[in-house]
């Protein structure tokens, strides 16, 4: 079909509001967690229906009009039951309700978590060859008389089911947390994450089998839609424990979580705004291996319904209803409330014993039987938990003992500064390559953006091997720190998050110039910017700029940082002795000179990188709010004397002290709120 619904492509659909007299909206959920003869089990799927399901309900769908189709134990909504396995004929059954009952103004919606993965086009309309395919509970192997993975459900199947519905006038947004498309990447034994993808291999599809490539496509939909992906076609989509990850209710697709947090706190928003506010929550903890799309004619409509975000979280004793997913972390300070609207709290207490849905509360007093609790402060980041290195190269006679003996000791010293070597439950998966030492993400992909783009060290030359390894390893748990922090108090210091360009008054936008070389040096260049997207593709000597313009009548205070690919930490704006301060009104441009010249190979090296900008209102009769320091470790010292609550915080949120874990600021009524937009750049590499 190729709008990509169908690539799985098609199927997002946003909702306008339609005459609310009339206009009903209906859901089919659905997630497969179980499968009845692949040995391809999932652990998210059946906690990611949880979320679903709560979020239909947070933004007014009646409960009777939510379809679930998951397995027994699956998480749901109060009022929303199971209707059924979620197999070939039960999802098909479920779409040809939808078919029958929506009308004119009516919403739709369709969620799908689980397996993808590609079998060979049929009827001529896929470009590449392939069609996209999902796999239901009862999907099985290649069946070569029906040339077709058997129950599997085809991207064309999908493409019939929801054009009907946009016949009889309804809108539709459909979300799809699954990957479809092989890729090149490495993930060897990931323990932290599970990739949403079968191979056509292990479907027992012939590696001969020939697809009818007959180089066209089938037509676009017609009608009012939106659909949002998980990750992009060429990329696999994610799910990852929150908390303790032997324990199967911790795990949710990465997309899910972020798209749903935001569906269910945000009252008013459009699908490009949830759809940008779930990509930046989803690459807080650094660049995700996997980046959202979304495509149709409604993504610059209204979300469906509204909803009303718990500003209270209920307590029972030393119980609290909400944890990680709730944004809480470790350490947290609450103030506890009596009711709901009472104005003065009546308890104060740090959480303990997080998990995904719940905590325990730690207080000097006793706790009311019946409670709700406000977050006052943030909990401090932990430290960065490393898994044990993994060898990704061939048996080619590199050495890598003196490398894993130098880890062995740091790890028997504990000599690393907010560092945890051998991590069972991990953040980042180290590698041996190439001679070098990688980091991966929690995914365990290796180099997704190319050849070399995870973060390298290598100690060939190095005069002191060991600090040059404690210096490499110590930046990456700085950069992980610095962002947990910045997410902490992003929105209010709640573990929030803002749509930034509204919340903040700062809008913004990114423009790129091309770049170009004259001997050993980058040349001056007299062309325009062009607008960039994010993420924005780099080469040497390109120049990026950054234009902020105020449009809120309270004045911004404006910092920008760029984390480089290898955790080095810069401050981009505001140079010394220029103020940050963005009046009403005011523009201000910021430029970036992109440096990534050949290696002594005469190959430049691909990366990650990232522009970080934060910006927090101007308070009357307090200091301006500057955060250059958090650029440099040497002055991380001073933010806690530079005064104000904020500075307090990320000075002990930058230091791995464990001391400092449990921060204390008396008369602070809770930190100040922080919008962040983060801008993902990737550097372009030959090797």
């Amino acid at each position: 079909m190729k709008t990509r619904l169908v690539s799985l492509s098609v199927v997002l659909a946003g909702l306008a509001a339609a005459p609310a007299a009339v206009a009903e909206t209906y859901a089919l959920v659905i997630g497969v967690s179980d499968y009845l003869v692949l040995d391809a089990d999932l652990r998210g799927p059946a906690n990611d229906t949880g979320l679903v399901t709560q979020m239909l309900v947070d933004r007014g769908v009646a409960p009777g009009h939510i379809r679930l189709l998951a397995s027994d134990g699956s998480r749901h909504a109060d009022g929303v039951a199971i209707h059924a396995v979620p197999t070939r004929a039960a999802i098909m059954d479920g779409l040809a309700h939808l078919v029958q009952v929506a009308q004119a103004g009516d919403t739709v919606f369709f969620y799908y978590s689980g397996h993808g993965s590609q079998a060979p086009d049929q009827n001529g309309d896929e470009a590449g060859g392939y069609d996209e395919i999902l796999l239901p509970a009862d999907a099985s192997g290649w069946k070569g008389a029906i040339g077709a993975v058997e129950n599997a459900i085809v991207d064309d199947e999908l493409a019939v089911s929801f054009q009907a519905i946009l016949d009889s006038g309804a809108q539709m947004v459909a979300v799809l947390d699954a990957c479809h498309s092989a890729t090149g990447f490495r993930a060897i034994g990931s323990q932290a994450s599970a990739a949403r993808y079968v191979d056509p291999v292990a479907l027992g599809i012939p590696q001969d089998t020939p697809g009818q490539d007959g180089g066209a496509v089938s037509a676009p939909l017609r009608g009012e839609y939106a659909f949002l992906y998980s990750s992009q076609s060429n990329q696999r989509s994610f799910e990852y424990p929150l908390g303790d990850a032997a324990d199967p209710g911790n795990w949710y697709g990465d997309f899910t979580r972020a798209l749903m947090g935001v569906l269910s706190a945000q009252p008013n928003l459009r699908w490009e705004q949830a759809l940008r506010a779930a990509t930046d929550g989803m690459s807080r903890n650094g660049p995700a291996a996997q980046s959202p799309d979304g495509e149709g004619t409604l993504m610059t409509a209204g979300v469906f319904g509204t909803a009303a975000p718990e500003q209270r979280f209920a307590t029972a004793g030393d119980s609290l209803s909400a944890g990680i997913l709730h944004g809480l972390a470790e350490g947290a300070q609450v103030a506890i409330y009596e009711t709901l609207t009472a104005q003065d709290p009546v308890a104060t207490a740090t959480v303990t014993a997080l998990k995904a849905n719940s905590a325990s509360l730690r207080a000097d007093m006793d706790l009311p039987q019946a409670g709700y609790a406000v977050v006052t402060l943030p909990g401090l980041p932990n430290p960065l938990r490393l898994a044990a290195p993994l060898r990704a190269d061939a048996m080619d006679g590199r050495d890598y003992a003196p490398l894993q003996a130098l880890l062995a000791t740091l790890a028997q010293a504990d000599a690393l500064e907010g560092v945890r070597l051998n991590a069972t439950d991990y953040d980042m998966q180290p590698y041996l390559v190439d001679g070098t030492l990688a980091l991966a993400g929690r995914d365990g992909v290796l180099d997704p953006h190319g050849p070399g783009s995870s973060p390298r060290l290598s100690l060939a030359g190095a005069e002191y091997p060991a600090v040059a390894l404690s210096d490499f390893l110590e930046r990456a748990a700085r950069a992980s720190r610095l962002r947990a922090a910045l997410a902490g108090v992003e929105g209010g210091g709640a573990g929030g998050f803002s749509l930034f360009g509204n919340d903040s008054g700062i809008s913004q936008s990114l423009s790129r110039v091309a770049g170009t070389v004259a001997g050993d040096e980058c040349a001056e260049v007299a062309a325009d910017p062009q607008g960039a997207g994010d993420p924005v593709t780099t080469t040497h000597c390109d120049q990026l700029w950054l234009t902020l313009r105020n449009t809120d009548l309270t004045a911004q205070d404006v910092t920008v940082l760029y984390v480089d690919r290898d955790y080095n930490v810069s401050a981009i704006w505001p140079e010394p002795g220029i103020s940050n301060r963005i009046a009403f009104g005011e523009e201000q441009e910021v430029g970036m000179l992109i440096q990534n010249p050949p290696g002594p190979a005469g190959r430049t090296r691909a990366g990650v990188e990232e522009i970080v900008v934060i910006s927090a209102p101007a308070q009357d009769g307090a200091p301006r709010t500057e955060l250059t320091a958090l650029a440099d470790p040497v002055l991380t010292r001073d933010l806690s004397a530079s005064g104000g609550a904020l500075q307090a915080w990320l000075g002990a949120a930058l230091t791995p002290d464990e001391t400092s874990r449990t921060l204390s600021l008396p008369g602070s009524d809770g930190l100040p709120a922080l919008s962040v937009k983060r801008y993902t750049v990737i550097l372009q590499g030959d090797g």
